[in-house]
């Protein structure tokens, strides 16, 4: 049998990516979106697969696109309905559209052209028809009036963008200048188009209008989704649910309460009420997501108040209405839940790792998952049945590469917590020899880390210790500190107004509960992170005496909180650190890096991406800079085509390799034998 090698980031480009999975109506197939990589070409193509539930080869089903996603069974489970932008008889996409393609062979074929594009959909149940999302001009009327728009826009000679809106961009894109998230039917017979919103003050919300906005009735005469019902889209906004009455055209609000946030609506298997998620805003900003329920003309029933757990989109009905399915964090991974409606429990149907994506048919339970030792893989759950893995994509890459193992601890934090620690060991590990440390801070603050497989902060490669293979490796930390989710509301919310206080003392203590172990080489211990890691990177850098950490990485980290109201979220700022800038500036000060730049020794690798509108570049290079004029040892890693992530194949390899040569330069280049080697530079 060949020896296994270690992980290099080549290997991790070559892993291709699976996407949500959607089940036929029989439950006997399952497409879903594949993602591939070139690192020659740096860019990525998707194609859809056809996967057998009941065992077989998958089949490839797309060929031509180069974007092939969200695929959809009709409701007949003929057709599988996509969303792409290609090139076809001469005619090159403009902007997404809609395809569909048998599902026993042949080529896929476009369906209408929409100047606006299609951003998501759902077949309507007589399968003759689509609802789509797409960004219009309100106050036009008919596809022919938005295509004369569209052409003029992309023929405009400026390039400002003037609004008044406080909600304008997100993430790494401005919205759409002009243009609102309208709901929109296709008659796939005829192309024909009919904006279901047009003449009225509906919309869907601005940011991310998805699939999960918005369900058809089974029947196919409603129409339930989420909009904001205050006069100017707010980025904080509390949603609500409205119903819309297809063949009078009529809209009713049916869940709307000032102090709550409504969305991913659900029809039940009947048709006569509507699961959603609720989150109790007005009574705290970090109120988790709660399963709730609505019959149209009867008050909002949450039925989950009891549970601790935040409830995450998409909802699925089981086929007798009587309990939904969901996703909930519990621990550092991610379950499949069945939430029943009679008794208010759940119990865990699918236990993660990190359960990605679900779908179910005829009984027949399809997930996508994926753990600390694997990225996602797909398995169906037939009824009375052990899950069967269907598809082995990554397994001629995960074959060759030796992953080391990983452990779960438990520690004592802040306010005398239990709080969870994830280590990673690098492959070969020998508790004789002597590791550096290397602790990664998770981002959110309010997400958690542990069983999963992340490709931008990979912790079995960067546990295997190098970009291209050979060296000797590192323990990696990774601590769920105080304000992560999925250890109860009282442990996510006990960092509001105080950020950095608990957290850095939960890290902390890992690291020192970590340095008492003879395999650490107290002479080389690091921290990174990213966004929120990023944040307390900076934050440890002047908080930390100088010399307990031998370096920094921080990515995407906020280091001003006063200019960090250039962000694409600053209606949470207040929220968060328990006031604005302008009316209680010591309280802002006192959680933000900068105003503890007098004490920041520590030799620190500065990366930002200009695209990155969650935390503005300014923030990267502000510190940086604040760095050098302290004359502190830094280093820099600037990309002017990135966001808040970096996600091209190229930049990756960069990342990766800078990272790695920062620890290096500062200590962390172990020989083979696990001898420290001097930095030499």
């Amino acid at each position: 049998m060949p020896k296994r090698q270690q992980m290099t980031i080549d290997d991790l480009w070559q892993l291709q990516r699976l996407g949500p999975p959607s089940v036929s109506p029989d439950g006997a197939q399952v497409v879903c979106a594949l993602a591939s990589f070139s690192m020659d070409e740096n860019k990525s193509d998707s194609a859809l697969w056809l996967l057998s539930t009941l065992g077989g080869a998958p089949r490839r089903l797309t060929h031509c696109g180069e974007k092939d996603g969200q695929p959809r069974f009709s409701p007949d489970g003929h057709l599988v309905g996509f969303v792409a932008q290609r090139e076809q008889q001469g005619h090159k996409d403009e902007a997404p559209q809609f395809y569909v393609i048998p599902v026993d062979g042949g080529e896929a074929q476009r369906v209408g052209d929409v100047a606006t594009g299609i951003d998501a959909f759902r077949w309507c149940p007589d399968g003759r028809h689509i609802v789509f999302v797409s960004w219009v001009w309100p106050a036009l009327k008919g596809e022919k009036a938005q295509a004369k728009a569209m052409k003029a826009f992309k023929a405009r000679k400026e390039t400002g963008i003037a609004t008044s809106e406080g909600q304008y961009r997100h993430w790494d894109h401005f919205l759409p200048v002009g243009r609102v998230p309208h709901l929109l039917r296709m008659n796939l017979q005829t192309g024909k188009v009919r904006d279901l919103f047009e003449g009225t003050r509906y919309s869907l919300a601005w940011t991310e209008p998805d699939a999960n906005s918005f369900d058809i009735s089974p029947d196919g005469k409603r129409i339930v989704f989420a909009f904001d019902p205050a006069p100017e889209q707010r980025i904080d906004g509390r949603l609500a649910l409205a119903e819309l009455d297809l063949k009078r055209g009529r809209i009713d609000t049916i869940a709307q309460d000032l102090g709550w946030d409504f969305g991913a609506p659900r029809y039940s298997p009947d048709g006569r009420q509507v699961a959603f998620i609720a989150s109790h805003q007005a009574l705290r900003h970090t109120m988790p997501g709660q399963l709730a329920l609505v019959r149209p003309g009867e008050p909002v029933e949450v039925v989950s108040a009891e549970w601790d757990h935040a409830v995450a989109a998409p909802l699925q009905w089981e086929d007798d209405g009587q309990a939904v399915l969901l996703a909930a964090e519990q621990h550092g991974q991610r379950h499949l839940w069945r939430f029943d409606l009679a008794d208010r429990r759940a119990e865990v149907v699918v236990r993660g790792g990190t359960v990605q994506s679900f779908d179910k048919a005829a009984g027949t339970l399809v997930t996508v998952a994926d753990a600390a030792d694997h990225p996602a893989q797909c398995h169906a759950h037939l009824p009375g049945a052990a899950p069967r893995r269907i598809e082995s994509f990554n397994d001629p890459v995960m074959a060759r590469l030796a992953l080391g193992h990983h452990e779960v601890i438990r520690i004592t934090g802040a306010l005398g917590d239990p709080v969870q620690v994830w280590l990673f060991f690098p492959p070969g590990f020998d508790k004789r020899k002597q590791y550096p440390l290397l602790q990664v801070i998770h981002g959110g603050p309010h997400t958690a880390v542990g069983d999963n497989w992340h490709y931008r902060w990979n912790n079995r490669l960067l546990a295997a210790g190098g970009a291209t293979g050979g060296a000797c490796g590192q323990v990696v930390a990774v601590v769920n500190y105080h304000g992560s989710s999925g250890f109860g509301q009282a442990f996510l919310d006990s960092i509001t107004h105080r950020w950095g206080q608990l957290e850095l003392q939960d890290i902390e203590a890992a690291t020192t509960e970590l340095l008492q172990r003879p395999y650490i080489d107290p002479k080389r211990v690091y921290a990174a992170g990213g966004s929120y890691g990023g944040y307390m990177v900076a934050w440890m850098n002047a908080h930390v005496p100088a010399g307990r950490y031998a370096a920094y990485v921080c990515h995407a980290g906020c280091f001003d909180w006063t200019a960090m109201f250039a962000d694409d979220a600053w209606a949470w700022h207040a929220k968060e650190l328990g006031g604005w800038y302008w009316d209680d500036l010591a309280r802002v000060q006192a959680q933000s890096p900068h105003a503890f730049a007098a004490t920041m020794h520590t030799p620190t690798l500065v990366i930002h991406g200009a695209r990155d509108y969650r935390v503005p570049d300014a923030q990267g290079l502000a510190y940086y800079n604040t760095l050098k004029a302290r004359e502190v040892d830094a280093r820099l890693l600037w990309f002017p085509d990135e966001n808040h992530w970096i996600l091209k194949p190229r930049n990756s390899q960069l990342w990766y390799s800078e990272f790695f040569g920062w620890l290096e330069r500062h200590g962390s280049a172990p020989g083979r034998d696990g001898r420290r080697r001097k930095s030499g530079r």
